[in-house]
């Protein structure tokens, strides 16, 4: 009864923390003081370097909203893989656990969801703290780390029940927005490095839990996606991914967002992510209000990027209206289809709401239905279905009357308390039997118009 009750007011804890996302106050004036730490430009070719591979290490105090706390922090740049394929340098910060002891390690992708790389949770736990496009003296203001600092609020209850906390940069070193396998390696290759860093506490067989909301759903089924090829000895170290508000298949979405009066924006956000991350020039299908739209969202974040009503039509000239007519667009959007892409091999607890109209978002058309306000419900639920029919053990909670916003406050306590029953080696639960229908062509990838 004492256990029960000690994690039951633990889970009160991290409830709390994320409900506070919404109201963090102004901090201090920290700020990171090297911003060169976050590059490598070291010697060797970095192509050199194998994945996870160590680049340079430093420790800071662990900043909340801009403000020092007495924890530590082990930062590390790491070589990784970008989503070209090509090897490239990544940060990421390891919250070290104040015990000598370490349970495991929780890996949380954080939704910082942004286009600006000087957003990134790295940057937050150093101290930069960005709000408002304002700049006050001593440090940078833009609005991606609110989400950052307000996520990370949770990490210290976390640290509180033994586990060491890794924080990593899942977008990369050029914020690559919603390139969900760049974020998966990004991932991988942290734990890698973390493992390989003395000062972290955490070695090469410490077990693993991933956990991740909405951009951090991303890179968390991402990672589980591409363990078992990509980092092998990452996977076998993983006893599960919770994860909630999660992105399917981009192309669908797209769809369904088109003309939200809350989500519209995410569309030229997902444009210029995808175009930075593969290297493409979508210029020349653009009309002139579309290059003006993406040229303001080039380094916005999920909170700032309010553009109600958008659609993809707005954006291309109109012999484009159709996605399927860009054929570089097409090609990309299929690298991102969780649907077509390997099965996991660990166990899964999905959450997924689905009351999007209290975001602006009325329900997609035939076959797409409704969501949360920018992630589809029967696509997750498809996902669920495709990993129960591999034999994983999948736990799927349904939040239909919440919208993708309000989702995280019962996400959040039920992803700590499956977590920890999977750190403790006991049985993961599986309700594929009750998970709804799904969209019957949640999957299916775009193809190109003739």
């Amino acid at each position: 009864m004492r256990r029960t009750q000690s994690r039951v007011s633990m889970v009160s804890l991290v409830s709390a923390a994320i409900v506070a996302v919404g109201a963090l106050a102004l901090p201090g004036v920290a700020q990171a003081d090297d911003q060169d730490f976050f590059s490598y430009t070291g010697a060797q070719s970095i192509g050199s370097f194998a994945p996870g591979a160590v680049l340079k290490t430093r420790s800071v105090p662990y900043h909340l909203a801009g403000v020092a706390t007495p924890l530590e922090a082990v930062q590390v740049v790491y070589r990784t893989t970008d989503a070209k394929g090509e090897p490239v340098a990544n940060v990421t910060s390891l919250l070290k656990n104040p015990t000598k002891s370490i349970t495991g390690v929780v890996s949380y992708q954080s939704a910082y969801d942004s286009l600006n790389p000087a957003d990134s949770p790295s940057r937050a736990v150093a101290g930069d703290f960005h709000l408002f496009g304002m700049t006050p003296v001593g440090r940078n203001i833009s609005v991606g780390n609110v989400m950052s600092n307000a996520e990370n609020a949770i990490m210290p209850a976390v640290l509180a029940l033994g586990y060491a906390v890794n924080l990593p940069d899942t977008e990369g070193q050029n914020a690559d927005f919603a390139a969900g396998p760049e974020y998966g390696m990004n991932t991988l290759d942290s734990l890698r490095a973390i493992s390989a860093v003395a000062d972290t506490g955490v070695s090469a067989t410490t077990p693993i839990g991933l956990v991740g909301y909405s951009g951090g759903a991303i890179a968390s089924n991402w990672a589980a996606i591409l363990a078992a090829k990509y980092a092998p000895d990452i996977n076998r170290r993983i006893v599960g991914v919770a994860q909630g508000g999660v992105l399917v298949n981009p192309a669908r979405n797209l769809q369904y967002v088109s003309g939200s009066l809350g989500w519209g924006g995410v569309i030229g956000m997902a444009i210029n992510g995808v175009a930075r991350a593969y290297g493409l020039d979508f210029d020349r299908y653009l009309s002139d209000y579309g290059r003006q739209v993406l040229r303001q969202l080039s380094d916005a974040s999920i909170l700032n990027f309010w553009y109600p009503g958008l659609t993809w039509q707005k954006l291309v000239k109109p012999e484009y209206a159709d996605p399927k007519s860009v054929p570089e667009f097409v090609d990309a959007v299929n690298k991102l289809n969780m649907g077509t892409a390997p099965v996991p091999t660990t166990p899964m607890f999905i959450a997924q709401a689905a009351n999007g109209i209290l975001e602006g978002t009325a329900p997609g058309p035939a076959g797409i239905g409704p969501g949360d306000g920018v992630m589809i419900a029967g696509d997750v639920q498809a996902l669920a279905h495709r990993y129960c029919a591999a034999g994983l053990p999948v736990l799927y909670h349904a939040y239909d009357p919440l919208s993708h916003t309000l989702a995280p406050d019962l996400w959040g306590p039920e992803s700590v308390l499956w977590l920890l029953d999977r750190f403790a080696n006991k049985p993961a639960p599986d309700n594929c039997a009750q998970v709804g229908p799904g969209n019957l062509d949640a999957f299916a990838p775009q193809q190109h118009a003739r």
